[in-house]
């Protein structure tokens, strides 16, 4: 079952696209395959055009559709063949699609960014009720 993680940004006005490169970030540290599920193409050229420039001392790898890349940004979710190795892959899921993600088993970690804006808080709180109904309480950190 994968844990779950819901970012909450109660204050601050920053950007889905800032939060998941940070977050991105901090992840790869631990060598993880992240997997950035965007059904929306101009949010995933937003997600693309700031994994370039995030960090100006170094370059978060990174391509759309690219799944031998160590951060993939697709509107298709990955499966177990989404990977050149041959051993199946752990990946970390951010769910950008406003719907919350029914293969919670096939994933280690599926991470939820929630913007500071009535409608982002609208969509989170259904994602999280969801959630809940399949049995799993997420975790909220409160940003």
């Amino acid at each position: 079952m994968a844990k779950i993680s819901f970012y909450l940004f109660e204050k601050s006005p920053e950007r889905q696209a800032e939060s998941a490169c940070r977050l991105c970030r901090k992840i790869l540290r631990n060598a993880a395959k992240i997997w950035l599920h965007c059904p929306d193409p101009e949010l995933q050229q937003q997600l693309d055009d700031r994994l370039w420039s995030f960090d100006p001392t170094s370059f978060l790898a990174h391509g759309i559709d690219q799944t031998h890349a160590p951060i993939c940004i697709s509107a298709q979710l990955p499966t177990a063949t989404s990977s050149t190795e041959s051993s199946p892959v752990e990946w970390i899921v951010f769910n950008f699609n406003n719907q919350p993600l029914e293969q919670v088993t096939q994933f280690s970690h599926i991470i939820e960014i929630v913007e500071n804006d009535e409608s982002a808080k609208h969509i989170g709180r259904e994602k999280y009720k969801a959630y809940r109904r399949m049995g799993i309480t997420p975790q909220t950190f409160k940003l």
